[in-house]
């Protein structure tokens, strides 16, 4: 083995800049070790162990609803999102035009007035369908037994 080899499998050597900076992020990595040793009192670990015990508790019971974990599903479908998009945006847009307008002033012909509007009709259309399909999906589960 020639002495060019040797140097050329040397590592290379490091400024002390370098150095310095290693040197105070181990000194950083050993404070917050130190600190959250501190920090972890038999209260602490306490706590923490029954906040953790509790939430697989309770993650065990949502998993075990069968209900929840079909709504889960069917929120993953895109035209779920989609449904769910366009009514936070329905939502936010009807908190803005609450605070806008005055009160309803009431009246037979005030609610004919807001029944001729087609924002109405679509309203009462989608609950409409909404009741539809949730009474013929109800009476389906109960007529198979669940």
């Amino acid at each position: 083995m020639n002495s060019e080899s040797k140097t050329a499998a040397a590592p290379a050597a490091r400024s002390p800049e370098d150095i310095a900076r290693d040197i105070e992020q181990l000194s950083e990595l050993a404070t917050l070790v130190a600190s959250a040793r501190d920090a972890m009192s038999d209260e602490i670990v306490t706590r923490l162990s029954s906040a953790f015990s509790e939430g697989i508790t309770l993650l065990d019971r949502l998993t075990r609803n069968r209900g929840l974990m079909r709504l889960l599903q069917v929120l993953d479908r895109p035209e779920s999102q989609y449904l769910l998009m366009s009514m936070a945006d329905a939502i936010s847009a009807m908190s803005r035009d609450l605070a806008k307008t005055p009160p309803a002033k009431g009246g037979l012909v005030n609610l004919l007035m807001l029944a001729n509007h087609p924002g109405t009709q679509e309203g009462l259309r989608s609950l409409s369908l909404l009741g539809q399909h949730w009474s013929a999906s109800l009476r389906e589960l109960h007529r198979r037994g669940g």
